[in-house]
Order: C-alpha cells, then sequence, then structure tokens
C-alpha cells in the first residue's frame, strides 16, 4: 500500500528515482480511481513542500523548473490508470494561463488530467489575452473553460478575461485556479468554480457535466 506521505515528502525531496519506484509498485497494485486520484495529489503536496523550500532560499528557480517536471512525470506515469478508472467524460475545456503571467505548470497538469478524464483540451498556451479566450471559445464552443495563473496580478487578468467572455455572450463554465486565488476571490470576479488542484478542478469539471449546475464556488463558499 502506498503512503502519500512517504510520496509527498519524496517528491518534495526531488527524489525522482524513488518517485518513480514508488509509483511503479503502486500501480503494480491495480489501484482504484480514488487512490490515482490521492496519489495525484499527494504529488501536488509535495510541489507545496518545493515551494515553502523555495521561499526559504534553500530551492532556487532551478530546483522549481526540475520539480515540475518531476510532477509532470509523475502524473503521465499514472495517467494511462486513470484511463482505464474514469467514466468517460465528453466535453471541451478551453484552458490558458492569463495575460501577464507565464507560468504553465499547474495549467499542464490539469490539462493531462483533464484529458485522461475524457476531455478534449484546446490548450492557449501562456500570456493569453482575453480576446483570444473570447475567439477561442467562440470557435470552440466549449463547455468549460479554465484560467491559471501564479502571480497576483493575475488575478485582474482572470478577472478582465471573465468579463470579456460574458460580454461577448460566451455561457461556458469558468472555472480559476492557481496560488493567489481562494474561492472567495473567484466568485468575486465571476468565476463559476475555483480549485486550489488539478484533481479537485477535474471533479468539478465532471460535476457540471453530469448536470450538477450547483457545483463550484457555491458549494465551496459558506
Amino acid at each position: 500500500m502506498l503512503d502519500l506521505r512517504i510520496l509527498t515528502r519524496t517528491v518534495g525531496d526531488l527524489d525522482e528515482e524513488r518517485v518513480m519506484d514508488l509509483l511503479d509498485d503502486f500501480i503494480a497494485e491495480n489501484p482504484s480511481e480514488l487512490e490515482v486520484r490521492e496519489a495525484v495529489t499527494a504529488c501536488q503536496s509535495g510541489m507545496g513542500l518545493v515551494g515553502a523550500l523555495f521561499e526559504k532560499g534553500e530551492y532556487f528557480v532551478a530546483d522549481l523548473i526540475f520539480a515540475g517536471e518531476l510532477l509532470t512525470e509523475a502524473v503521465n506515469r499514472l495517467k494511462p490508470i486513470l484511463r482505464e478508472t474514469e467514466a468517460k467524460a465528453s466535453g471541451t475545456i478551453v484552458l490558458g494561463t492569463v495575460y501577464g503571467d507565464l507560468h504553465d505548470i499547474g495549467k499542464n497538469i490539469f490539462k493531462i488530467m483533464s484529458e485522461a478524464a475524457g476531455f478534449k483540451v484546446v490548450d492557449l498556451g501562456i500570456d493569453v489575452d482575453p480576446e483570444y479566450f473570447v475567439q477561442k471559445a467562440k470557435d470552440c464552443r466549449p463547455a468549460i473553460i479554465g484560467l491559471s495563473g501564479i502571480l497576483t496580478m493575475s488575478i485582474d487578468s482572470m478577472e478582465a478575461t471573465i468579463t470579456a467572455l460574458r460580454a461577448a455572450g460566451v455561457t461556458a463554465k469558468i472555472i480559476v485556479g492557481g496560488h493567489p486565488v481562494t474561492a472567495e476571490i473567484g466568485q468575486q470576479i465571476g468565476a463559476d468554480g475555483y480549485t486550489a488542484n488539478a484533481a479537485e478542478g477535474v471533479k468539478i469539471c465532471q460535476q457540471w457535466m453530469a448536470g450538477d449546475a450547483l457545483w463550484g464556488l457555491n458549494k465551496l463558499v459558506g
């Protein structure tokens, strides 16, 4: 049985070989969908440890980059299992990092997990203008639009993007995520949902596709 705490700590230690050994042993046990999602969340928690060590000056930018690559590799290792255990969800997600922000680690992990869950993901990349979100929303007619950002200024960019989308008549559900965002902020800027991690974000999107219109901020904000 995989010890999630050990997995989190090993990711935080940036011990790639040990992380992959743990995951290979875990996969060999034929884990359930819930167990796979818990493993992904544990890996993401390890990224939280990396971020804390970076803020303390014990890790550097190169370590952050490596951590992102390690997390991507870990999720890719689990992706085939997610494909086998997920009930396929139909729907398109337009996804991008909002303008002014060049970070894409969280966006990329959400993309991988969404595709594993059966979604078609149209990835617009980083530093995406509101107008381009509007254009692609009209072209692709997605069920869901995902806005990602890490910088504090990204909150303003998200709000501007949501305003532009709604002004253009786009009715897709909008989910936001990233380090500076909270459920309360998501509600304030007009998002339909907020996620602190990729696994929870995919779950919200699946609930929306299943017809649960109430799933999102009104379930997260009291």
